[in-house]
């Protein structure tokens, strides 16, 4: 038994299509004695099916929180504080489901045969004393009961959906690669055919030449099977070649909503173009990296206005009196920024030469 085959229609996947993931004003605290600090402060996220949104930001930008906060998996002394997520399901419940309402038993439903997450440093979370055959087992017993024969076919074929030689699934995770590691989380969050994949940093700790192997295979797993994908990184270069639309976060919170090509090269946030600014053009001419000055402000005690305004070289008194919940304001068509001051050409004319495309910015 093969994982079903969805097709995936070219062109944009959102084009007539309702989302199968919406996040709503999302925002999350970890409470301390000296106060709670806001981690993701009134998100916004949709998810159309088939589609890839990037979500990119320094360590610390939340990313990984609002991946968590989505599903419910977040631990004290996380709390949802505000925020609708709802999962428009073709298997739980008509018309949508509201997840942060879900009791224990209907979210066990829902991860991983709905949603299912391959989380930061992936390949070091297989259990060390268990098979490879028990830990992917697990997950197709606890979600899709199958005779024993039907349940070894499949295990097989997950194997060699990711590309990993079938007697693999008598080894433990210490005879395997780090590479093979993360391929066999990658057929653990496949295995039952899941409508929505999140990734969070997948490719963490890799070395490059494998990088692009894990990324070129879920580029096609993703064609093949037709999950809608979050997928979570530091690295921006990554996002703008497998992302269909990317989101940056910053302190907390969205600064910009586009397209990869938009931004890419129409970058309309200031922190947006540093990021694009620190990392090198393979191809073309040398140019020197321009990265970003300072560091993340802390959330217990963010400053007054915009909380990039003290890393920007572009901030003017002005951004001492933006709203701390900022809203998003559109730039072109589907590009928001939270950023009303700055124009594409001032970023353009500061930067003295053109950021890499897609096809330059990977090795």
């Amino acid at each position: 038994m093969s994982p079903s085959v969805k097709s995936v229609e070219s062109g944009d996947p959102r084009a007539g299509t309702e989302p199968v993931l919406e996040i709503r004003d999302l925002s999350v605290s970890y409470q301390s004695r000296s106060g709670d600090v806001g981690a993701v402060r009134h998100v916004d996220l949709s998810l159309a099916p088939g589609e890839v949104v990037g979500l990119a930001g320094e360590s610390g930008s939340g990313k990984s929180t609002l991946a968590l906060g989505a599903v419910r998996l977040l631990r004290p002394p996380a709390v949802i504080t505000s925020g609708r997520v709802t999962y428009r399901g073709r298997r739980v419940g008509e018309g949508g489901v509201e997840v942060l309402d879900l009791q224990p038993r209907e979210l066990r439903a829902l991860r991983w045969r709905e949603i299912a997450i391959v989380f930061q440093s992936a390949m070091n979370a297989l259990n060390p004393v268990l098979r490879v055959s028990d830990q992917l087992g697990d997950v197709i017993d606890a979600h899709l009961p199958l005779a024993r024969d039907a349940k070894h076919e499949r295990l097989e074929s997950l194997l060699d959906l990711v590309g990993i030689p079938r007697e693999r699934l008598r080894s433990y995770p210490h005879e395997l690669s780090g590479g093979m590691r993360q391929r066999v989380m990658i057929a653990m969050a496949l295995a039952v055919d899941p409508e929505i994949v999140i990734m969070d940093e997948p490719t963490t700790a890799l070395d490059v030449v494998v990088q692009r192997e894990i990324l070129a295979q879920i580029a096609d797993l993703r064609t093949q099977l037709g999950f809608a994908m979050l997928f979570i990184t530091h690295d921006l270069s990554l996002l703008l070649e497998i992302a269909d639309r990317i989101m940056i976060m910053y302190a907390g919170q969205l600064v910009e909503l586009a397209t990869a090509v938009d931004i890419r090269d129409r970058t309309a946030h200031p922190y947006t173009h540093g990021l694009l600014g620190s990392f090198p053009s393979v191809h073309g001419p040398r140019r020197a990296l321009a990265g970003i000055a300072g560091s993340p402000p802390d959330l217990r005690s963010l400053p007054p206005g915009c909380p990039f305004a003290p890393r920007c070289s572009f901030a003017t008194d002005a951004c001492l009196q933006i709203d701390m919940r900022p809203r998003l304001v559109p730039h072109s068509p589907d590009h928001l920024t939270a950023c009303p001051f700055v124009s594409a050409e001032d970023l353009a004319a500061s930067a003295g030469a053109p950021a890499p495309s897609s096809a330059e910015a990977r090795t």
